[in-house]
């Protein structure tokens, strides 16, 4: 992966710079909350994720899934990443991988495994065409995958400085 290359493990400096930059724009405007969201964090998770889950990403901005598993069974995964209390599904994806950013650029998987059962816990489908899922739901499921047994995506590639 390319990211190797770039040293994936300056991502949380980069973060943590990103978020000086947004707690001065909240200094200067106490009115609004700035956060990192939307489709950096989201592109910043998927990298992540690829590096540290060792999964191929796909090219563009697909629909359902970001990228796939290697080996002879290819999984197609979905990715999120939030700084947020929830995160939004548009579809049934085949699996599930939820990321959080915390304030000193650090990540955390909230949710790794199957698709369906986050998307059917998910709320009604709003106006624009998400079904919202918030952390601690999904935090819920996890823990629930985990007493089931329940395959999660195997961590292929250890990284203390960005993950917890």
């Amino acid at each position: 992966m390319r990211s190797d290359r770039f040293g994936i493990r300056s991502v949380p400096r980069i973060i943590r710079r990103l978020l000086g930059q947004v707690a001065m724009l909240e200094r200067m405007f106490p009115e609004k909350k700035f956060t990192l969201d939307g489709h950096l964090v989201g592109s910043i998770g998927e990298v992540m994720a690829a590096f540290r889950y060792n999964l191929d990403l796909l090219p563009g901005m697909p629909h359902t899934h970001d990228a796939r598993t290697r080996g002879r069974v290819r999984k197609k995964v979905q990715i999120k990443a939030t700084q947020g209390n929830r995160v939004g599904i548009r579809s049934r994806p085949q699996y599930l991988l939820v990321l959080t950013i915390d304030n000193r650029g650090k990540f955390h998987e909230v949710y790794n495994g199957p698709g369906g059962s986050a998307y059917r816990s998910a709320g009604r489908m709003q106006r624009n065409g998400q079904r919202q899922i918030s952390i601690h739901r999904l935090k819920n499921l996890q823990d629930r995958n985990v007493r089931n047994k329940v395959i999660k995506l195997p961590v292929r590639r250890s990284s203390p400085q960005c993950f917890d």
